[in-house]
């Protein structure tokens, strides 16, 4: 484990314990395993295709227990090789020499190129990822954003459009608008990511030289989907990566719907909608005691931005590649995690903060009531109905710019020239009561 007082980035230092999971999938020593585990399953392949002898059991576990050894063993290979692929290579058949596999050595890695292993494992580390941690972390939040949506439903509350008062809604409604959102987005996992085996230029040249008999494209398609992804068979030398820009753009779509979330509680807090729960021991500054900083939202903020800066290097990267192969993608993949990593933390500190609030519900509805011009949407659109002449311009002299008050509105009432009916209409709406479906809204798609 690094000594996270001398880590270079936060997420091997500061926020170890927030990252511990996501190393597991993106360290070095998992991309060495998951390498080792494509070699081996091609090597099975190769098997059972009659190109090699059938293997027996022992073998097959012989095969699978090799990415369980001591990888060391492949970083020191790679010192002379300084090759990272060739080294998995070298230390598969170092392995096999002892066994009763030393006959089939030099079908390992046969015909084949880096990027057809590398690409492979990449996508499997990034399918387990988002199957197991990835997504159940984004639905932990999707099912606190529904609790919140439903408990808050019928708390009226101001609207602010361009940051002034607007027509009223429920806490409830807005918090659902994320949670509506975030689901949306989360149907784009639906696919699967892809993979490529087509050897140097993405031809099976050496393939067919070496087999022709064999169909090496349907041998590629079944590889392929036998490792859970989907066959990308016109290539060059690289899969194109055009999925993987596919999944880093749900993902900044997600990180944004769930940035703008913090910001608006980050608002809502500011003006007294919220408080937040206090911590025995905790300081919100280091000079104001008084203080309780929404650190959660602001964390996630910044985490979330992170991750979208990485995210948007990778989609206009790795889309490109010149002619069948150069190497800048490489080293960018390495920095998957990283972009996984500041946007986990962001997820904590999201299901962090939404454990600390409370709504004031003493403060929202003291606000709401206090802006009664905002009934004056109401009241021009229902005298619309009536026929009445220029309302709009009307309320807009009373209302535009001025402190008015619900007795201000009523008066303007009484001197309208419509039925008392329509006047007892008018005079029961509130600021309370002028929700439109923002109730039913709450819970809409739960």
């Amino acid at each position: 484990m690094v000594n996270s007082l001398k880590a270079l980035s936060p997420l091997d230092g500061r926020y170890q314990n927030k990252t511990a999971e996501v190393a597991k999938y993106f360290s070095e020593a998992t991309l060495i395993k998951h390498r080792i585990k494509i070699e081996t399953k091609y090597l099975e392949a190769l098997s059972q295709s009659g190109i090699i002898r059938k293997l027996t059991e022992a073998e097959k576990t012989i095969l699978y227990s090799l990415a369980h050894e001591d990888l060391k063993e492949v970083k020191e290979i790679e010192k002379t090789t300084n090759h990272d692929v060739k080294a998995c290579e070298y230390f598969i058949k170092q392995k096999l020499e002892q066994t009763s596999l030393k006959d089939i050595i030099n079908f390992i890695h046969f015909g084949l190129t880096s990027e057809d292993v590398n690409n492979l494992a990449y996508s499997s580390i990034i399918s387990g990822f988002i199957k197991d941690i990835y997504e159940p972390k984004l639905n932990e939040i999707v099912s606190i954003l529904t609790k919140k949506s439903q408990e808050y439903a019928k708390i009226a509350m101001l609207s602010r459009t361009h940051g002034q008062p607007a027509t009223p809604t429920t806490l409830g409604k807005e918090f659902n608008v994320f949670r509506y959102r975030l689901k949306n987005q989360l149907k784009s996992f639906s696919w699967k990511l892809t993979g490529k085996l087509a050897g140097a230029s993405g031809n099976f040249n050496s393939l067919v030289c070496s087999y022709p008999q064999i169909d090496w494209q349907e041998f590629s398609k079944k590889f392929v989907q036998s490792l859970g992804l989907e066959p990308w068979l016109v290539v060059t030398q690289i899969e194109p990566h055009d999925r993987f820009c596919e999944l880093f753009g749900t993902c900044q779509r997600l990180n944004n719907i769930l940035m703008d979330f913090s910001r608006d509680i980050w608002l809502y807090i500011s003006f007294d909608y919220f408080s937040l729960k206090l911590i025995t021991g905790e300081v919100g500054s280091s000079t104001m005691p008084h203080k309780v900083n929404p650190i959660d939202f602001e964390n996630a903020e910044g985490n979330l931005g992170l991750a979208n800066a990485l995210f948007s290097h990778f989609i206009e990267k790795l889309a490109i590649s010149r002619l069948q192969r150069d190497l800048s993608d490489s080293t960018v993949q390495r920095s998957i995690g990283s972009a996984f990593g500041y946007t986990i933390i962001a997820f904590e500190s999201i299901l962090k903060g939404l454990t600390k609030i409370q709504a004031n519900q003493n403060k929202i509805k003291e606000d709401l009531n206090n802006h009664p011009e905002i009934l004056g949407e109401a009241y021009q659109t229902i005298l619309r109905r009536e026929s009445v002449e220029f309302p709009y311009e009307s309320l807009k002299e009373l209302t535009r710019g001025k402190k008015i008050t619900l007795t201000d509105l009523h008066l303007f009432i009484d001197k309208i020239n419509v039925s008392d009916k329509v006047k007892q209409e008018l005079k029961a709406l509130s600021c309370e009561n002028y929700l439109g479906l923002s109730i039913k809204l709450a819970e809409y798609g739960s």
